[in-house]
């Protein structure tokens, strides 16, 4: 097949759309639903970025893909008790691959509702069980078992976008794109990201472990196909903040920072204690622990005549002395930027999130001042040499 009639472009009144090929066959099957324009653009992104991930760590990997960029990405370690909660999960046989799904859906749950789900390996049952429960909608992967793609197939009154693409497909080197009638022609960026990357390490402190080296390359690959300008915090083999699309460097590094300590706060005692009522959904225990742990909204989900909607007995709230108290004690994440750091303020803010190396290409004219700042902090930086902007 070389052509495939999509269900509509970027918004419903853009019609005609389909993908095509220019020479040879399409190197993707859809085997349920009918995914659009977005939906694909989520597909070919989040394929590739697994893909790399798994040939780079030697693991099964995920992504969580949401307008074009990723919400999460994982490697399939396994999950201890505390983020089976967070997860959702306590109850399910989780595989390797599972495990990774499951890292990359909790990484930002609330960006992750209604996402696009990328899965390197072959789709298992465990696998397709978590995505059953999810808001989701549609996943790619190089193909599915029988027992999966039965699972998946009753997802969305039967509509669920299931698409299996061929593992073996190398996109030509050269990719074009129209823009406003205009074709724009460029070579593509099949920039290799392995461990060679960390080999320039230019602050005071020269170590970076075995794991950290692993979390700086997910920086890495994640930030490949992600829309920049963006920022990568990442700890225990998954991503937990991804600053996407804006236009200053300092406001990626506080975005994802914000999202990276939701993460960690969702940890706290006070959270993973919450009373819910059993009738609550997952999206909602998403939607109200956001509330939870927000400085200007806490209070609505805690006031009277509110809190009974969605808890058994009225929580204690966490104050912001509290939550401050817990991030201090952060330590050991990592941080990736898909360019260099203009100022020293990017790192200042990566520390208040508990970042203690980082991975960027370097190349400003204050790459002194930056590194003067990693070492005032015991921060290890490492010049990867390469920008990664993705569009």
């Amino acid at each position: 097949m070389t052509e495939l009639e999509l269900k509509y472009g970027c918004n419903p009144n853009q019609k005609p759309a389909r993908i095509f090929m220019q020479e040879g066959e399409l190197p993707v099957t859809v085997l349920n639903g009918k995914p659009g324009f977005i939906n694909f653009l989520d597909a070919f992104n989040s394929w590739q970025l697994v893909k790399e991930l798994k040939e780079a760590a030697g693991l099964p990997a995920a992504a969580s893909f949401k307008h074009v960029s990723p919400a999460g990405a994982a490697l399939g370690l396994p999950l201890d008790d505390a983020l089976k909660q967070m997860y959702f999960v306590g109850e399910i046989p989780l595989t390797p691959l599972a495990c990774a799904y499951a890292r990359a859906r909790g990484a930002d749950r609330m960006s992750s509702f209604g996402d696009w789900a990328a899965l390197s390996d072959v789709c298992d049952e465990p696998t397709a069980r978590l995505l059953q429960h999810e808001v989701s909608d549609g996943v790619i992967a190089p193909g599915y078992t029988d027992a999966a793609l039965a699972i998946l197939k009753t997802k969305k009154k039967g509509n669920y976008n299931i698409v299996r693409i061929d593992p073996s497909y190398v996109p030509a080197p050269i990719e074009r794109k129209d823009v406003f009638g205009v074709t724009f022609e460029q070579g593509r960026n099949d920039f290799k990201i392995d461990e060679s990357l960390l080999a320039n390490v230019v602050t005071e402190n020269k170590t970076l472990t075995g794991e950290q080296k692993r979390d700086l390359l997910l920086c890495l690959i994640t930030l490949k196909y992600t829309q920049s300008n963006s920022v990568c915090y990442a700890q225990g083999g998954q991503t937990i903040g991804v600053g996407a699309g804006q236009q200053s460097r300092i406001h990626c590094t506080r975005l994802a920072g914000n999202k990276a300590d939701l993460w960690q706060l969702r940890h706290h005692p006070k959270v993973l204690a919450l009373p819910f009522r059993a009738d609550l959904g997952r999206a909602d225990r998403d939607n109200t622990v956001d509330l939870y742990l927000s400085d200007e909204e806490s209070g609505d989900v805690l006031d009277e005549g509110k809190w009974q909607s969605r808890f058994t007995v009225r929580p204690e709230p966490l104050t912001r002395a509290e939550k401050r108290a817990y991030l201090d004690a952060v330590t050991g994440v990592c941080l990736g930027s898909d360019a260099f750091f203009p100022f020293g303020d990017n790192v200042e803010r990566a520390c208040r999130s508990g970042v203690t190396a980082i991975v960027q290409p370097g190349g400003s004219i204050r790459d002194d001042q930056v590194i003067e700042t990693c070492n005032a902090h015991g921060v290890a930086m490492a010049f990867c040499g390469m920008r990664l902007f993705h569009h």
